[in-house]
């Protein structure tokens, strides 16, 4: 929902980082394992207690999630940088609710598991649109250039940033927003299944 209105606000200084990362010699995909493993790091860091140093690690992820896209097409984008980019995204948006998780069973063992269900629905009818939009030719640049065909939605990249964030700085209330996001996630889903429908059907 928000990720349109902040890229435009976002892109400008990622794309000069970008600038001095390919001046460097840094590929694409070395940032992005390096923030699959930052973002790994803060889901540990938050299982461990220390939640404020894992916000920070997490945010760190994701500056890496975004630079290395805009690394890529200042040189060569590749199919496996994209593959990479969006495998790893999901494996870093389920590490998160994961360690909130075993940071307190009792509490948050419920909330987590239906927020992952969530994020697995909708992750597939992300997926499986993105591919049969490729097999019939459909392509939209409204996320920018990107491997996989982006369909937009109610919790998109930016709501879940934001939706972690207050996990971190309000760990108490992770049900409360865990829950709520949940609805979120759900409500994309839903979304996306009903656009496929007008769309493939």
């Amino acid at each position: 929902m928000f990720d349109s209105i902040l890229r435009r606000r976002i892109d400008p200084p990622v794309e000069r980082l970008a600038a001095r990362f390919v001046a460097w010699g840094v590929g694409a995909n070395t940032v992005t394992v390096a923030g699959l493993g930052i973002g790994l790091l803060g889901a540990v860091a938050i299982a461990s207690g220390a939640v404020l140093l894992g916000l920070f690690l997490l945010l760190a992820s994701r500056l890496c999630d975004g630079l290395d896209g805009a690394i890529a097409k200042k040189t060569q984008p590749t199919d496996l940088g994209g593959y990479l980019d969006i495998v790893f995204d999901f494996v870093f948006y389920g590490a998160i609710p994961l360690a909130f998780a075993v940071l307190d069973p009792a509490s948050n063992a419920v909330p987590a598991a239906v927020l992952l269900l969530t994020f697995y629905a909708n992750g597939a009818s992300f997926l499986a649109y993105a591919i049969l939009a490729e097999k019939r030719r459909i392509t939209t640049d409204v996320r920018g250039r990107k491997a996989f065909f982006f369909t937009t939605g109610l919790a998109e990249a930016s709501e879940t940033i934001i939706a972690f964030c207050l996990f971190c700085l309000f760990p108490a209330w992770f049900p409360v927003i865990a829950y709520g996001f949940a609805a979120m996630t759900a409500w994309t889903f839903a979304a996306r299944v009903w656009l496929a429908v007008r769309t493939f059907g």
